[in-house]
């Protein structure tokens, strides 16, 4: 089995990885390496929002919180998840933006995996992504 199962803990890989655990940016060969799916393990503190908006998006999204408080902005809406287990699902063509309102942790699902919508002035293309 070796090379094709990988035990972590989220917390401690996401932080080594800007949150990322799963999708293509991941070494080939690591079981964690997908095209299909992307999974992250955000933590975010109190203030903190992605830079620009994402916009052109070729991808489906789910959004859960795991605690915290969390603001998803969407071309017209505002979407403040609050409680543990609220969620957003928004599909390819929405773009989008986001804010902690106050210190969270959101996990993030999104396919397919593709390259691309990284923040540019700023850390690594996987950091802010999502």
């Amino acid at each position: 089995m070796g090379d094709e199962v990988y035990v972590g803990n989220a917390g401690v890989d996401g932080a080594a990885d800007h949150g990322w655990l799963l999708g293509h940016f991941k070494p080939s060969g690591d079981p964690r390496h997908s095209e299909d799916v992307e999974i992250k393990w955000g933590v975010h503190p109190a203030g903190e929002e992605r830079a620009t908006w994402v916009t052109g998006e070729r991808r489906t999204a789910l959004l859960v919180l795991i605690s915290g408080r969390f603001r998803v902005e969407l071309p017209g809406r505002s979407v403040l998840l609050e409680r543990r287990g609220d969620y957003v699902v928004w599909g390819r063509g929405v773009d989008h933006s986001w804010r902690a309102e106050e210190e969270s942790v959101v996990l993030t699902v999104r396919w397919p995996s593709v390259p691309g919508y990284a923040v540019t002035d700023g850390p690594p293309p996987s950091t802010l992504d999502g």
